[in-house]
């Protein structure tokens, strides 16, 4: 395969900020042995999200998480602390918890309640809440040689932030906090720990997880391929790495405009009478986005700017309008917005790159969040997973589970469908002779550069090298 000339060296979070220009090589994405490396390397060493604390509710209440080739057990205590553990038994490495290999339609994962034990279904020992062995067949057969330690299950670690449940192989990793870091202290402010399930899919898909989670990534792609969003509204990005995390958000082109980059919402196209084509914009982003990345509220408020406001109002001003309406409205109906201190709001952005494998597009009440994982031993393929967030009105939240979706339109609406359209296709051209590696968008793909930058932090290759363009 043709590669860039003149690559130098692997850049640095600095160049990153300097926004110099960056290749980096597609291996990660289509080799077995980087796949092998990743789960010796990568998903055992790092905090991953399982799940929504409200899914294990109750003492007992329990369910797997897979990634890659490893599976752990999570379950809730009686005194309501986690508890996670690798689902395997000490004895002959039998899975303590059945549980088939992802298919489409059939298997996302186990889960069940009211458990006080395991049970292995191989030769009965057993283990309590704990992790302890509680029953060896023929103890003595080992001569009381047999210890606690050798017996007992091999322990992951597990916290909780923002009311998702997150796993850790490594005994010795950072505290989740820590982890987190400032993109945490944002999406924290935001009190997603508020908001509950409005929907959830999954499917499997013919592309790298890599592929898949770039999608979503940056916003840069939207006037290429969400065309039927530019008739209301321009878009235009910048990005920005936070360490391991990385956000995105919405820019001017033109800096002496005098407009106010950064912010998480989007005022319609310029030229148009911002009343008209703010609700334009909100009214068919969340159609087409299978009703997420904003709500009802949202849209009922920005329907009526034009008769609540005078022709000739400014941008600025039919914002400021729609979200004071809209937190109004809300607030009727015991749904009460977080107070985000000015200095988080400042650096909020648009949505926020979680390393590796997370993406969250975060509004005041609603968050519309990507993840993805490996399927198991082939590179060309992903567990592709979405679902909405949203706060609602105490005890008005609606039951959901995870639901198998075929990626179309239909199941999904025709923004992630036509997200769809591209991964596959993104996938299959790299493998091309004629690729001569990615050149990512230093100012509106950053996010898409620090996954990758981390990544070989990680991985101990693959990282992202500067282009000599002197």
């Amino acid at each position: 395969m043709n590669k860039p000339e003149k690559i130098e060296r692997v850049i640095s979070a600095s160049d990153m900020d300097d926004e110099k220009l960056v290749t980096y090589p597609t291996e990660p994405f289509f080799s077995r042995d980087y796949l092998e490396n990743e789960k010796k390397r990568l998903w055992p060493r790092i905090w991953q999200m399982v799940e929504r604390e409200e899914d294990l509710p109750d003492p007992g209440d329990w369910m797997t998480y897979n990634v890659a080739d490893e599976s752990v057990i999570i379950l809730r205590k009686d005194d309501g602390s986690l508890k996670a553990f690798h689902n395997v038994c000490p004895h002959r490495g039998r899975q303590l918890v059945s549980v088939p290999d992802m298919m489409p339609g059939k298997i996302h994962d186990v889960r069940g309640n009211n458990r006080k034990s395991f049970i292995c279904g191989f030769h009965g020992w057993s283990f309590d809440s704990d992790g302890n062995n509680t029953y060896i067949l023929d103890q003595q057969d080992w001569h009381d040689k047999l210890t606690p330690e050798m017996t007992c299950l091999s322990e992951v670690q597990v916290d909780s932030w923002g009311g998702f449940i997150y796993i850790n192989m490594d005994k010795d990793a950072v505290p989740l906090k820590d982890w987190m870091g400032f993109a945490g202290d944002v999406l924290e402010a935001h009190e997603l720990s508020k908001m509950r399930y409005k929907w959830r899919q999954w499917a499997i898909y013919d592309c790298n997880w890599k592929v898949a989670i770039e999608a979503f990534l940056e916003p840069y792609h939207v006037a290429g391929t969400h065309t039927q969003l530019l008739e209301f509204g321009d878009y235009y990005a910048y990005s920005k790495q936070f360490g391991l995390h990385s956000v995105s958000g919405y820019d001017v082109r033109d800096q002496d405009a005098g407009e106010t980059s950064g912010g998480t919402t989007r005022s319609g196209k310029s030229g148009l009478d911002p009343r008209i084509s703010t609700y334009q914009l909100i009214k068919t982003n969340y159609e087409t986005v299978n009703y997420s990345a904003s709500t009802e509220t949202l849209v009922a408020a920005a329907s009526r700017l034009e008769e609540e406001l005078p022709e000739g109002t400014s941008s600025a001003d039919v914002i400021a309008h729609w979200i004071k309406s809209a937190k109004a409205d809300d607030a009727k109906r015991g749904v009460i917005w977080p107070d985000i201190p000015a200095d988080i709001q400042k650096e909020s952005g648009l949505a926020w790159g979680l390393f590796p494998n997370q993406n969250i597009l975060h509004g005041a009440t609603f968050a519309l969040c990507y993840r993805v994982r490996p399927y198991g031993d082939d590179p060309n393929k992903c567990i592709f997973e979405s679902y909405a967030l949203e706060r609602f009105p105490e005890g008005e939240a609606p039951e959901t589970e995870w639901v198998h979706a075929d990626p179309t339109g239909e199941n999904w609406g025709l923004v992630l469908q036509q997200d769809f359209d591209n991964m596959q296709y993104v996938h299959k051209g790299m493998k091309s002779s004629g690729f001569r590696g990615p050149l990512p968008n230093p100012h509106q793909e950053q996010k898409v550069i620090n996954l990758h930058r981390n990544l070989a932090d990680f991985m101990g290759s693959g990282g992202p090298r500067l282009i000599d363009t002197d």
